[in-house]
Formats: structure tokens, sequence, C-alpha cells
């Protein structure tokens, strides 16, 4: 991954990563945050991969459902949000809707994706802190404004 600072102001850090081919890209973009301390950011990311896994949250089960693309996609729209989870390292809760080759779309829950050729991402960070939280009647852990 190659990455550079876009804009640095006294209420906002706006940073340009981009993914090479072969990454993993929710380990690389949750990598990045711990790395340089965002405990507060919001992500848009374009780009393709080669094969990905989004999900979709069971409450019954308290488990996302993994629905695998095992083919190149076009990454049509990825958002999300870091915070600390509460082992203090940034936790990334992100959604995405892939394009696949005959038009149709697959999107959910972002678990995984690797990347081909690239992926584009802008992440701009607040300078405030924001905390994951578990929430046992949902079975997920969500931000505690």
């Amino acid at each position: 991954m190659r990455w550079r600072l876009l804009s640095k102001e006294a209420s906002e850090k706006i940073f340009l990563l981009v993914l090479d081919p072969g990454e993993e890209a929710f380990t690389a973009i949750s990598d990045f945050a711990s790395a340089n301390h965002i405990s507060a950011a919001s992500l848009i990311a374009i780009g393709a991969f080669e094969k990905a896994v989004v999900g979709w949250y069971d409450f019954d089960k308290r488990d996302y459902r993994r629905i695998p693309v095992e083919e190149q996609c076009e990454v049509l729209s990825l958002i999300g949000d870091i915070a600390s989870g509460e082992d203090g390292k940034a936790s990334l809760h992100a959604h995405v809707v892939l394009g696949l080759s005959d038009g149709t779309t697959r999107g959910g829950h972002f678990l995984e994706g690797t990347v081909k050729p690239t992926l584009e991402v802008t992440l701009s960070e607040t300078p405030a802190h924001l905390r994951r939280k578990p929430r046992p009647d949902l079975g997920i852990a969500l931000i505690d404004p």
C-alpha cells in the first residue's frame, strides 16, 4: 500500500490510501488506522477486487452470514467508519456494493476483499475519539457517541 496525507487541518486529516494487487483490503485499512492511531474516521473507496466476501447480519445467530463473491468485481461503493474497539485497536465497519460482469450487484457488510488491480481509499480522520461498545441485546458492538 502507498499512502499520502492530503490535508491536515486543526479539525481533520485526510489520507489517500492506494492498495496494490493482492492486498486484503479490510486488513490493510485496519492496519493503517492502527499504525496511525486513528480512533475516529470515515472512509470511502472505489476500485476492484479479484474476490471478496460480504456479509448479512443474522440477529438470531448473532453472526454474519458470509456471502462469497468468487470473481473479479468492481467496487462501486465502499463506505464506512473507524472507531476504537473494546481492545483499543482501530475497528473498521464498512458496507460495500460490488458490480459483477453481468451488471448485477452484490452488497452487504464488508468482510474481505483481495485487491485487483487497485483500491483507492479516502480516509477522513476527525479529532474526536469514538469507541465501539458491545450491545448484548443485538450481539454486536456499535459506536457509542
